[in-house]
């Protein structure tokens, strides 16, 4: 019987430490990715949130790189939610806000810089509260 438990916990321990197949990696990215586009998602809605809790002229600019600076950095899921959050959100807004191309134009720069790993502290306004 003892030989027969430890014959069944060796099978145990070389199973486990074999090479996962091919389509179980595969299940295990696609995870991963959904997890990220998750996490950044909810890392673009904080700084949405704290954007408009600061209610500070000149800073959504700093917000915008933020908010894709922190999903960017969950992974390709992350970077890839902000960038379609964010376009979403610039072609809404362009159509709604009048605020014009120019701004449109500077806020995807600003979140483009955030995405590709750049200091948000680019776009922080002087005077910006320290709490963001």
């Amino acid at each position: 019987m003892r030989l027969w438990v430890c014959i069944a916990l060796l099978s145990t321990v070389l199973c486990a430490s074999a090479d996962r197949p091919a389509m179980v990696q595969k299940v295990i990215r696609a995870g991963q990715f959904v997890r990220d586009a998750v996490g950044g998602a909810s890392d673009m809605y904080r700084a949405y949130k704290d954007m408009r809790e600061a209610n500070y002229k000149g800073a959504d600019k700093y917000f915008h790189a933020r908010g894709n600076y922190d999903a960017a950095r969950r992974g390709p899921g992350g970077a890839w939610a902000a960038r379609v959050i964010s376009d979403a959100r610039e072609n809404w807004q362009s159509g709604v806000s009048g605020r014009g191309a120019e701004d449109t134009r500077l806020d995807q720069e600003a979140n483009a810089w955030g995405r590709s790993g750049g200091d948000p502290n680019r776009y922080r306004p002087k005077g910006l509260p320290s709490k963001y």
